[in-house]
């Protein structure tokens, strides 16, 4: 006898029963990045690249710094239009959501003092960036903000991905330090972990194909998901 219900078929059936599991990927997986954000903040040995930005720029305007990724996403989103690029569920979830992680996990996280406890919170920061970023890349909702961005310019200007990816970066970065903002180990070591452990976390979080048997892990080619929201 079938299992499934009368007047579906098999792949709508298995389409819909993943969707509760890719959302539940998208939101964990925004709100555990907004928490790995929070343990860089407190490790205070360097944050990832857009971070640095909001953190000097919250250095700057009195806000916190989950509130500045919020603003800062939303105003990235609106850069799409002449990009001509169209967001998902996960695009506008990503601009609320991992701001109000972050500023969550920083007022429960206690200030972190000596290298005893500022490196393994660094490094937990990093690995669980990791895991977040392929929890809700593999939902396939949308690229971030920030990943829109980069993929929209690639697109009109025909430069490679990794070009625009790293032009983005290093000015943001150069911007967020001359504000304020934190650049370290924990930048650089960012800089180098997220590519394979985002593909490694991809790999495990993929979520079945609804009419094959293999997996989907993104909406878009394997160099656009290794990066962050």
């Amino acid at each position: 006898m079938s299992g499934t219900t009368p007047g579906t078929t098999p792949g709508t059936a298995r389409g819909a029963t993943r969707l509760p599991r890719r959302l539940t990927q998208l939101y964990a997986g925004l709100t555990l990045y907004g928490v790995s954000s929070a343990l860089l903040v407190v490790s205070g040995l360097g944050l990832e690249p857009w971070n640095v930005l909001h953190q000097g720029l919250a250095e700057l305007t009195g806000l916190s710094i989950g509130a500045v990724s919020i603003v800062v996403g939303a105003a990235v989103l609106l850069l799409w239009i002449p990009l001509r690029q169209r967001p998902g569920l996960g695009t506008v979830s990503n601009v609320f959501v991992v701001g109000l992680a972050m500023d969550a996990a920083l007022a429960l996280l206690p200030d972190a003092h000596g290298w005893a406890v500022r490196v393994p919170l660094m490094l937990a920061g990093i690995v669980l960036n990791g895991a977040a970023t392929g929890l809700y890349i593999a939902a396939a909702f949308g690229p971030g903000p920030r990943d829109g961005l980069m993929t929209g310019l690639h697109q009109r200007t025909g430069r490679s991905i990794r070009l625009m990816r790293t032009l983005i970066e290093v000015a943001v970065v150069v911007t967020g330090f001359a504000l304020g903002g934190t650049v370290g180990i924990g930048t650089v070591l960012y800089a180098l972990a997220i590519g394979p452990l985002a593909q490694f976390f991809l790999r495990v979080f993929a979520v079945p194909a609804a009419t094959t048997g293999g997996v989907v892990a993104s909406g878009g080619p394997p160099e656009q998901a290794i990066l962050r929201p």
